[in-house]
């Protein structure tokens, strides 16, 4: 059990973090990604700072689960859903109506990324959260996504306040997930495989 505890204790830190507004490094089932509480928007003007970017489209939240995901966004259509429970692989859907998070996070056309990731250390962190936690590339805009800790840049280290432990890094993909995005009518358009 003493694994159980350490990876408890690691979850816990990064709540406290992001309940104080703090920035997180944080593993995935894909690629490290600086995180924070995406309700709060002086935490999402601390990410932009440090990827030196204002590009909402590169951020997107992940929740604990499809229930976590309506209460974000309520105009999505139903097919979304249908689609997120089948994916096999890390899927990220672009869904109409974000509401009830930090404004600078949402994008003029009112959409959201929205992810459920398969990772242990993420979902046990989501779900004692309770609400959705930003997801972006753990790099400065324009450069190369790092797939793992060994490659995220000192700047982006030292920029966040609590790096969680590689050990709970679990098995990721380390590659960007693929992004489907839909619309309220349930049109259907890819824009990454």
């Amino acid at each position: 059990m003493k694994n159980e505890t350490e990876l408890q204790h690691e979850v816990d830190e990064a709540l406290r973090t992001l309940r104080e507004g703090g920035l997180l490094l944080y593993p995935t089932d894909t690629v490290w990604g600086i995180g924070c509480d995406a309700t709060n928007a002086d935490a999402v003007a601390r990410i932009y700072a440090l990827k030196r970017s204002e590009n909402k489209k590169s951020m997107l939240v992940l929740c604990a689960s499809p229930d976590m995901v309506v209460r974000y966004v309520n105009k999505a259509p139903g097919i979304a859903f249908e689609v997120m429970e089948l994916a096999t692989s890390p899927l990220t859907l672009i869904l109409p109506g974000a509401t009830g998070l930090a404004a600078n996070l949402i994008p003029e056309e009112g959409t959201l990324g929205v992810r459920v990731p398969d990772h242990e250390f993420c979902r046990r962190m989501l779900r004692a959260f309770g609400r959705p936690i930003v997801s972006t590339s753990a790099n400065i805009s324009g450069e190369k996504t790092p797939a793992g800790l060994d490659e995220v840049a000192r700047e982006i280290i030292d920029g966040v306040d609590f790096v969680v432990n590689p050990r709970f890094e679990g098995k990721p993909t380390r590659k960007a997930s693929s992004i489907i995005a839909f619309t309220e009518g349930g049109e259907v358009k890819i824009i990454r495989e």
